[in-house]
């Protein structure tokens, strides 16, 4: 019989060294231990911690013991879709990738109570082999989606709206890792899709990117196998794809073209506030839409680093932040109409505090505040107060 506390999962384990980004030395280390032979014995499955050593674990890592205990959600064999595979960054990958899951398991919980808007993402590919996917089919693609969610071909206002008002969870995290900017999957949970965008880099216009390029996985490689994406010819056709797919997206030909009086780097800057797109991408999306070419491409490459912009460019400290609403507008939707106190939905949530408020882009401090004191309000004599009814199911209202 395998020692130790019952129903403790290695997995879990597993997952949270993973997104704090420790190894078991250094998980041994915060313990106390001089070796990591336990650890290593709970992560293979061998044993389970004593109630002890649990209680220990829970404080080193920062989680609930229930953390260790909950059941994780199997979510099917979906790709996880990242912006580099280089070795250098597996850490960063397993990093996102557990830190996604947490935010995965905050919106199953919260479906449970709350009707979030269903998932609404058009199959144009099917089974297609995403090698036979050319450009132009991408072009398409990117303007068929538009036009399937109501969209014309002008500027998108709030991009993370749009995504989250046809059922695509966003998560927003600061990742400390300067090689990832992001990573996609579906659930087949839910059978709903999930975006994770890094934001340690301060540019809205590039975050706003970065989630288009990311609703190109979700659109184009949803059945790509993920034994594929260890190839780097294929991963590097993938990611093309995907950042195709995101410019077109955002940038429609016809209507950016006509709007573009004259190819310059003056006419980018006085295009960027209102398309919310970097002056980079458009350089680009311009040499793909061949209304530049060659030389000319290449000179305003030049004038663009030479005034900077490859560091910062204009309006990046002007132009405001998309941000995901539906996790946090379910939370706050259970703490204000639902019947849920503070106590629980941290209970119903086994996470640290500080992760699930970061997860869900909820305000710093909002899970932690003290619970208001209860008053006993007069009432008509006679009557009486029921008091523990369940909560009922509550809409998510979706903006129009």
């Amino acid at each position: 019989m395998k020692l130790g506390v019952p129903g403790f999962l290695p997995g879990r384990l597993a997952e949270a060294l993973d997104a704090r980004d420790l190894s078991q030395v250094s998980l041994a280390q915060l313990m106390g231990r001089s070796s990591s032979a336990s650890i290593s014995r709970w992560l293979r499955g061998e044993q389970a911690p004593e109630p002890l050593g649990l209680t220990e674990l829970s404080r080193a890592l920062n989680l609930p013991t229930a953390y260790f205990l909950a059941p994780q959600p199997q979510h099917g064999d979906f790709p996880f879709f990242y912006r580099s595979m280089a070795a250098a960054t597996k850490a960063a990958r397993r990093k996102a990738a557990a830190r996604m899951r947490w935010g995965q398991d905050i919106s199953l919980t919260v479906q449970n109570a709350v009707d979030i808007p269903k998932c609404n993402v058009p199959d144009f590919v099917g089974d297609r082999d995403f090698r036979t996917i050319s450009d132009k089919m991408i072009e398409d693609i990117a303007l068929r989606c538009r036009h399937f969610w109501g969209l014309g071909d002008g500027p998108i206002s709030d991009l993370h709206q749009l995504l989250e008002n046809n059922g695509i969870v966003i998560i927003h995290d600061e990742l400390e890792a300067a090689t990832m900017d992001g990573v996609s999957s579906w659930s087949g949970v839910d059978g709903r899709a999930y975006i994770y965008v890094a934001i340690d880099k301060p540019s809205a216009v590039r975050v706003r990117f970065n989630a288009a390029h990311e609703l190109g996985h979700i659109l184009l490689h949803r059945h790509v196998d993920r034994t594929t994406l260890t190839k780097a010819e294929e991963f590097k056709l993938i990611e093309h794809q995907a950042h195709l797919f995101a410019a077109a997206f955002l940038l429609p030909a016809n209507s950016f073209a006509g709007e573009l009086t004259s190819p310059t780097l003056s006419a980018f800057h006085a295009l960027k506030e209102r398309w919310k797109v970097a002056i980079g991408a458009m350089i680009k999306r311009c040499d793909t839409l061949g209304i530049t070419k060659g030389e000319y491409t290449l000179r305003l490459w030049k004038h663009y680093s030479a005034r900077g912009w490859r560091t910062c460019e204009p309006l990046d400290d002007i132009l405001q932040f998309e941000e995901p609403r539906i996790l946090s507008r379910s939370i706050r939707l259970l703490a204000d109409q639902g019947g849920w106190s503070l106590q629980q939905i941290r209970d119903a949530l086994p996470f640290d505090t500080a992760s699930i408020e970061r997860l869900a882009c909820l305000p710093s401090g909002y899970l932690s505040a003290a619970a208001a004191p209860v008053v006993e309000m007069p009432r008509l004599k006679g009557t009486s107060v029921s008091v523990g009814e369940p909560a009922q199911v509550i809409s998510f209202p979706a903006k129009r």
